[in-house]
């Protein structure tokens, strides 16, 4: 990996294998498929965004409701496999939202479980598949609960994952959803510290006593909890272009990344949303490279430690 990063060379660095842990498949595709499928162009954006309304307005623009069908859906999850194969991703994270259990797949926890088990079996085999239930910030939890009554005690899934606008509701609301996620053996996991902030990282951890954060760079920001992080050895699965193309850090150059590791905060690289943002995991090292944020021998650490069950 040292020789692809130093090289410059992406396709050397594609090879080598990798995690991807942070991936909504929804916009973690590959554009090529998508274009041979549909003839539909969707291009990344190229510049910092000035809020979250822009990003919805691309989305609304480049995806709107194309695949909201049950065809459609299943497109996007082919098109998430032909990407990580592409990139050389062996483990890979990925699942669907509750909600779209009724919407795509007729209420059939079976039938939702089948459509990514049958595109990793067709397309890309020899990766590691960790199923996700996938869960928005903004929903009732009456109506999540209820959602999730149809995903437990389903032995398919690895992780379960809370999205969206972290000040939406407090995270004390998802408490028991949390707890019945972790009677049920599965990964607990949750998007904090993307917008808020080192303490919301620390309360999210300690009240839904998770395993892992998807972001949580704003824990750079309070040495105590970066200490917190790595005495509880916390994971936090950082998508570098997405915090920098939403504006949560001014240049990958300083991308807090950098600091958390070099702090003992076991960190990973992950792509976040392939098609918003081009960032494809192989892009995110060498972009980090390449800018100055983490060494060859550093990226090549994070690569191996994201490779190891934990």
């Amino acid at each position: 990996m040292n020789s692809a990063l130093i090289n410059g060379d992406l396709e050397a660095l594609r090879r080598v294998p990798k995690a991807d842990l942070h991936n909504h498949f929804v916009l973690g595709g590959s554009r090529r498929y998508l274009r041979e499928c549909t003839g539909k162009e969707i291009n990344p954006i190229t510049r910092p965004l000035s809020s979250m309304d822009e990003m919805h307005a691309w989305n609304a623009q480049n995806i709107g409701d194309y695949f909201n069908s049950s065809e459609g859906r299943r497109m996007l999850i082919n098109a998430a496999f032909e990407q990580v194969k592409e990139d050389g991703v062996t483990i890979l994270e990925i699942g669907e939202d509750v909600w779209g259990l009724g919407e795509f797949f007729h209420g059939n926890i079976d039938e939702l479980v089948n459509a990514f088990e049958t595109s990793h079996k067709e397309i890309a085999p020899e990766i590691e598949l960790r199923l996700q239930i996938g869960m928005s910030r903004h929903c009732d939890i009456d109506y999540l609960e209820d959602c999730l009554s149809h995903f437990w005690g389903c032995k398919a899934f690895y992780s379960i994952d809370l999205y969206g606008d972290e000040l939406a509701q407090p995270i004390e609301n998802f408490k028991s959803i949390y707890r019945r996620a972790k009677a049920e053996g599965l990964r607990l996991k949750a998007h904090v510290g993307e917008w808020g902030t080192a303490e919301d990282v620390r309360r999210a951890v300690e009240i839904l006593e998770l395993d892992e954060i998807q972001h949580g760079i704003a824990a750079a920001d309070d040495p105590s909890v970066i200490q917190f992080l790595v005495d509880n050895h916390i994971r936090l699965n950082i998508t570098p272009s997405s915090n920098f193309l939403l504006g949560r850090v001014k240049e990958l150059k300083s991308h807090p990344i950098a600091k958390l590791y070099r702090s003992g905060v076991d960190v990973t690289i992950n792509s976040d949303d392939v098609l918003i943002f081009d960032s494809d995991v192989s892009k995110e090292y060498m972009r980090l490279y390449q800018c100055g944020c983490l060494t060859a021998e550093e990226l090549n650490d994070i690569r191996k430690n994201g490779l190891k069950t934990i």
